[in-house]
């Protein structure tokens, strides 16, 4: 590769480490192409974007963050990232059920990371991967909103719920008489 490659594939990386709500670094050796090509398309349908880097490179692009000298113990061997942009918990989720499946579980997280800090392998599956995520907070929001006005409107239906209970009741009385 050239200088002049690197530098664009120096910058791409920045850009996603700037962008990015969450990333994953996976190490793939042991996986066969069929799985690693799995892994990708499943990542696609999530919305997050998968790729081998060199090491270096990613040194190179994220040196002027102020957690890239911890990172350094991750970036070792082969490394992939995978960056979630939308939902933080993306990647994680689909690393957790890729490596649910027997013959995945070569795949090995190294760690995570998530608004500048970092998570090791296991934290990453344990805390990151059962976050809920964008449409299930969303979901838990509407439902918090909703609960009051829910309440209010048993409130009003309340005492025509209980006439109609009286009547019931009169009704079964004058019938067992």
């Amino acid at each position: 590769m050239e200088r002049s490659e690197k530098e664009k594939v120096v910058e791409t990386i920045k850009g996603r480490f700037d962008r990015m709500s969450s990333a994953v670094f996976l190490d793939f050796q042991g996986l066969n192409v069929a799985a690693v090509t799995k892994l990708r398309d499943e990542f696609r349908k999530n919305g997050v974007e998968y790729y081998v880097v060199k090491n270096t490179l990613v040194r190179h692009a994220i040196e002027h963050q102020p957690w890239a000298k911890n990172l350094a113990k991750t970036l070792t061997g082969m490394t992939g990232i995978a960056w979630s942009f939308e939902d933080p918990s993306a990647a994680a989720k689909v690393v957790k059920a890729f490596r649910r499946e027997k013959e995945h579980e070569k795949l090995k997280v190294k760690g995570g990371l998530i608004e500048g800090q970092l998570l090791g392998g296991d934290a990453v599956e344990s805390q990151l991967a059962t976050m809920p995520g964008k449409d299930e907070l969303r979901g838990m929001l509407l439902a918090t909103m909703q609960a009051p006005l829910t309440q209010f409107v048993q409130q009003l239906n309340a005492p025509a719920q209980n006439f109609v209970y009286l009547l019931k009741a009169k009704e079964d009385a004058s019938a067992a008489q």
